[in-house]
């Protein structure tokens, strides 16, 4: 499996220290860089690759460390930079070279290591080989179909060079496979990137062999060049009951859209949604993990700005002692600058759950900001809001939010009587309202049907109010 060393240290890797540090395989190895200098490669001098280096991040935000590396992880006082290194597997003396240099940056900079005891000093000998036909050398294996990532860091989260590499298969029409041992486990932004097939979470069956989805549990074998599922079952490890537990993950999806203007601010329905369910506002965000800004709406708008038309891509953190994550993708449509955002809280039990303040929410969300649609779920799973690949308790619906623009489209006397048990309660204006509808309390799957029914009723409603002359 694939070796990632990380360095975190108070001070800045400047260019001097980081030749330092690169010089641990000697001075017959050769440094590349990808075009926008985002990832500087180790090479032998025939091209092979040893290591990837990240370029540093300087992280604002408390509590990343412990949340992506483990509790007992010690790193400096805020800000402090996080240097990533990534060892290949072509090369069995990638690894002990990643640890030189990370052990090197701490020794010149101050600050630890991950993991711990790994880092040394050591001048590591590497003899030179023709180099492998790679097209993408930050990945494992490289098919005409598939790109292989390995690695078995007990959390793997969406860092830079992971995102890019996903866009980079992407645009070579090709799926990215993630393989790990069973032990490790994904965070949520990295789940949500990942999506579905083509691409794959593929785990090492501990029980029977071979391989699975960590997504869906499928069985995978490797066949013509990519993890393909074998027979339609669904591996023991995957389906194993896990112990009951009382843990809760509420989670609240929700779309606003805004006309385009100059002086619009993004981020701003994110930050009440976390300021309603949380009493505080997010603390960082970036387009990756770690997270390593301080939270800004503004700074944020400007991001967006700048990549317009193309979409933006971004992950928010709060307070260490307050689980919460979201995902926001921010791209211009006809009807304005929409805001997809996916806040996901973690709960030790369920009666924190804070279900009694979701209508409130979707007022707050219609009346200030734009809000088109809200989905709340509830869901027994990890507090910690990681993925381990293994059956979780399925989301269960608690209500559903229609902004007041699809209100109009489908006609108040018909959106207002759903053919549900439960009724709407309209929000904001009278002359324009929402419908929020209450779906459940998280405990009964029964809630799913409603939400069907709900869902193609508005659907079909929508269809013949279009339809009119």
């Amino acid at each position: 499996m694939a070796k990632e060393v990380i360095a975190l240290t108070p001070k800045m890797p400047d260019q001097a220290s980081l030749l330092a540090a690169l010089h641990a395989g000697g001075p017959d190895l050769e440094l590349t860089a990808t075009d926008d200098g985002a990832v500087v490669q180790l090479c032998t001098a025939a091209g092979r690759p040893l290591v990837s280096v990240e370029a540093p991040l300087l992280v604002h935000a408390p509590g990343e460390a412990e949340r992506l590396l483990g509790a007992g992880t010690t790193a400096p006082e805020l800000p402090y930079w996080w240097t990533e290194v990534r060892a290949s597997t072509a090369a069995p003396e990638a690894e002990p070279l990643a640890e030189s240099v990370c052990g090197r940056l701490t020794m010149l900079l101050g600050g630890t290591t991950w993991p711990p005891g790994a880092a040394h000093t050591a001048r590591v000998p590497v003899p030179d080989e023709p180099p492998g036909a790679q097209d993408f050398p930050t990945v494992d294996a490289l098919t005409d179909s598939t790109a292989v990532v390995l690695s078995d860091r007990p959390l793997l989260p969406l860092t830079a060079w992971l995102s890019d590499t996903l866009r980079a298969t992407a645009q070579s029409n090709r799926a990215l496979h993630l393989v790990t041992p069973p032990h490790v486990s994904l965070t949520l932004p990295l789940r949500t990137a990942l999506g579905g097939a083509p691409n794959r979470w593929v785990v090492q069956d501990p029980q029977g062999g071979g391989y699975y989805d960590g997504l869906s549990g499928a069985r995978l074998a490797w066949q013509n060049g990519t993890f393909l599922p074998i027979d339609g079952t669904l591996a023991d490890a995957f389906t194993a009951e896990a112990a009951p537990t009382e843990q809760r993950r509420l989670t609240v999806s929700f779309r606003t859209v805004h006309a385009p203007d100059e002086r619009l601010v993004l981020g701003r329905a994110l930050e009440a949604a976390w300021r309603h369910l949380t009493g505080s506002p997010p603390l960082g965000w970036g387009t990756a993990e770690p997270v390593n800004l301080p939270w800004s709406p503004h700074q944020l708008t400007d991001l967006a700005r700048d990549r317009a038309p193309a979409p933006t891509q971004l992950v928010a953190v709060g307070a260490p002692d307050r689980p919460a994550i979201a995902t926001q993708r921010i791209a211009r449509t006809t009807a304005g600058v929409a805001e997809e955002i996916t806040l996901t809280l973690g709960y030790e039990h369920p009666a924190h759950v804070p279900l009694d303040t979701l209508e409130s929410l979707a007022a707050t969300l219609v009346t200030e900001h734009g809000l088109a649609t809200m989905l709340t779920t509830v869901r027994a799973a990890r507090a910690d809001l990681t993925l381990p690949p293994q059956v979780e308790g399925p989301p269960v619906p608690v209500s559903f939010t229609l902004g007041p623009r699809d209100v109009q489209k489908i006609g108040l006397p018909r959106a207002a009587r759903p053919p549900i048990a439960t009724q709407p309660r309209q929000l904001g204006s009278p002359a324009s309202p929402a419908l929020h509808y209450p779906l459940g309390d998280g405990t009964d799957p029964r809630a799913w049907t409603a939400l069907q029914t709900l869902g193609a009723y508005l659907k079909t409603a929508a269809g013949s109010a279009g339809s009119r002359p």
